[in-house]
């Protein structure tokens, strides 16, 4: 069974055909980094402008990459929620005009939970049930997860997402766009121990999240602090970074421990952070716990999540018709 998956959400022009949920033949993906880094920031207008300039030769590249035919697909997937809204719409709409005009079921997906499921594309050992950590940055979250179709939201950011709060402490210290990424690899030279910057923890055994404060405090050390050399800003990356890891790491063990399962699943931009990475490994290893992130590949937004995920819905029959609608906020 092929699947056409066609995601729009916010800066990424994507569209993939996978094979009964899991085999990848294309994932063709059109990033817009280039039109919103001198904002320091994604502009919903031009990314949606963007999406719908680029969709239809995206989806082109994406059957011709995976030899497919618009003849052979058994359904189209599309991300309707969470994300901005004319960016979906582009998406949307899309999967609309070739459900209709090929007589292939419509099926919308939560970009979210797609996230989760990349682990489950590249992984056959995974048994449900797992507890899941979304990291990005517009999304913070915590869910159960029972199996493929079922998804429930423990906790998420009560304000800014943790992709946010570190993109937005890069454009403080001027490091560019996106920021997270740089964040990164200047921590990677700098000590987390110099400057030690509050946790918001918003207290035991809770799975929801604030990084504002956090944010906030940043910004006070940089106005009280002079930046005297490379060194310092390695320093304020490094310890910033790791008052970040340190809230995410705690909320997903204890999340585990409440849920009482030995499966954590991470999904989303952030995950492809070095660090966080090495650090949540080691103490999922010392606790007894299955941990697994998704290849790089899959950690930013993409279209062969959107459609592997799908694979589960069409065997459910979970179909839509031409009134699908978007929700910009997230759909729990």
């Amino acid at each position: 069974m092929l699947i056409l998956g066609i995601e729009t959400s916010c800066d990424e022009t994507a569209a993939s055909v996978v094979e009964n949920g899991k085999h990848i033949r294309s994932n063709v993906i059109s990033t817009q980094i280039d039109i919103h880094k001198k904002f320091g920031g994604v502009v919903p207008e031009l990314a949606s402008r963007a999406h719908v300039e680029l969709v239809s030769h995206v989806i082109c590249e994406a059957l011709e990459k995976a030899d497919c035919k618009l003849s052979e697909l058994s359904a189209v997937a599309v991300t309707n929620s969470p994300g901005l809204a004319n960016a979906l719409l582009v998406g949307t709409e899309t999967a609309k005009a070739l459900s209709f005009s090929l007589s292939i079921p419509l099926i919308a997906v939560n970009h979210i939970h797609a996230h989760l499921y990349a682990n489950f594309m590249e992984q056959s050992s995974i048994v449900c049930p797992v507890v899941g950590l979304i990291i990005s940055g517009g999304h913070t979250a915590v869910f159960y997860v029972e199996n493929c179709n079922n998804y429930v939201l423990l906790g998420q950011t009560y304000d800014d997402a943790a992709g946010e709060a570190l993109d937005k402490v890069a454009k403080m210290l001027n490091l560019g766009y996106p920021g997270g990424p740089e964040i990164s690899k200047r921590a990677e030279k700098g000590s987390s121990k110099v400057i030690d910057f509050p946790r918001a923890f918003l207290g035991k055994d809770i799975c929801n999240f604030s990084f504002s404060g956090m944010k906030t405090a940043a910004a006070r050390y940089l106005e009280c602090n002079s930046i005297k050399n490379l060194a310092d800003v390695n320093d304020i990356c490094a310890g910033f970074q790791q008052s970040v890891i340190d809230v995410l790491i705690k909320k997903i063990v204890s999340a585990a421990e409440q849920k009482n399962v030995k499966t954590i699943l991470i999904g989303g931009g952030v995950s492809a952070n070095t660090e966080f990475r090495k650090q949540l490994s080691e103490i999922c290893k010392e606790k007894g716990v299955n941990l697994f992130f998704p290849s790089l590949k899959l950690c930013t937004d993409n279209a062969a999540m959107i459609a592997g995920l799908a694979y589960h819905r069409y065997k459910k029959g979970k179909f839509e018709d031409l009134s699908l609608d978007i929700h910009p906020q997230l759909q729990v």
